[in-house]
């Protein structure tokens, strides 16, 4: 299979990219399976109920959530009912809506993806790696589950390298999110598992970290308050990577970036036969 993770979408730039350039990637790469960050999608804080609908019906088939889930008031009311729509698994018990959803791609493969947040310089929620096991204990790779992606939401890198190695051979994928910047590490594991420290963000790269620069660069020069943080508005960049899995393990055969538009280099996979069969 063919599996398409997109990095933290960020405002209007992020959405732009992702719904202009979705249906081609998923024809270009044959792509069975997307998911997509979106805690960031409604003006760089949170998601919306008509905003997730459109990035669904433009090819988003789950998409994942970190620390700002919750930004948008009305994402309590809608969560629930949208199976789609994940927040973290490791929230405390009685959360609304789900950390982790097994879906079934139009080939009748079963996908499950796992949402999680890390604890370093974050919000201090349950164990993670505790929430993973107990998870891992129901869904077994190339058993109930023809593919597994984890979302590691988190500040450290430290936090999800270990993360990794400790689901390595039991997941397809752990991709990082929430630093909003793509890192180069991507890597199959010792054991099989797809890995990449933080998969970027799908935003306008002439930011800081998504957002318009003056305020930014005033709280760390100026150390004074200023106003709410907005999205810059410009080209985007849509970030994301490409895992190709063995349909008779689950386990990852290769992992490359996917970069189109904006101000990164471009990264374009090949598709070969074995990933289109």
């Amino acid at each position: 299979m063919n599996l398409l993770f997109l990095g933290d979408l960020v405002g209007r730039a992020g959405r732009d990219v992702v719904v202009e350039n979705l249906p081609q990637l998923r024809r270009i790469l044959s792509l069975d399976f997307v998911v997509a960050n979106v805690e960031n999608a409604a003006g760089g804080f949170g998601i919306t109920q008509k905003l997730c609908a459109d990035l669904f019906a433009h090819g988003v088939d789950c998409a994942t959530t970190g620390n700002h889930v919750w930004d948008q008031k009305e994402t309590v009311g809608f969560i629930g009912s949208e199976p789609r729509l994940l927040r973290p698994l490791n929230f405390p018990m009685g959360t609304p809506g789900k950390g982790a959803g097994l879906f079934q791609t139009s080939r009748g493969k079963k996908i499950l993806v796992a949402n999680l947040m890390g604890r370093l310089f974050m919000d201090p929620l349950d164990d993670p790696f505790a929430a993973a096991e107990a998870l891992l204990k129901t869904y077994r790779l190339g058993g109930n589950a023809d593919a597994i992606l984890f979302d590691f939401h988190a500040e450290a890198t430290s936090e999800k390298m270990a993360f990794g190695h400790f689901v390595d051979g039991r997941a397809s994928f752990v991709v990082g999110t929430h630093t909003h910047v793509p890192t180069a590490d991507h890597m199959i594991l010792e054991k099989g598992t797809a890995y990449q420290s933080d998969a970027g963000m799908c935003g306008d790269y002439d930011s800081v970290i998504g957002m318009e620069k003056t305020a930014p660069v005033l709280r760390f020069t100026k150390k004074l308050p200023t106003e709410r943080l907005s999205p810059a508005n410009g080209a985007g960049t849509l970030c994301g990577v490409l895992v190709e899995t063995d349909d008779s393990t689950g386990l990852a055969r290769r992992i490359e970036p996917v970069r189109v538009g904006g101000k990164l280099s471009a990264a374009m996979p090949k598709v070969t036969e074995a990933a289109i069969g």
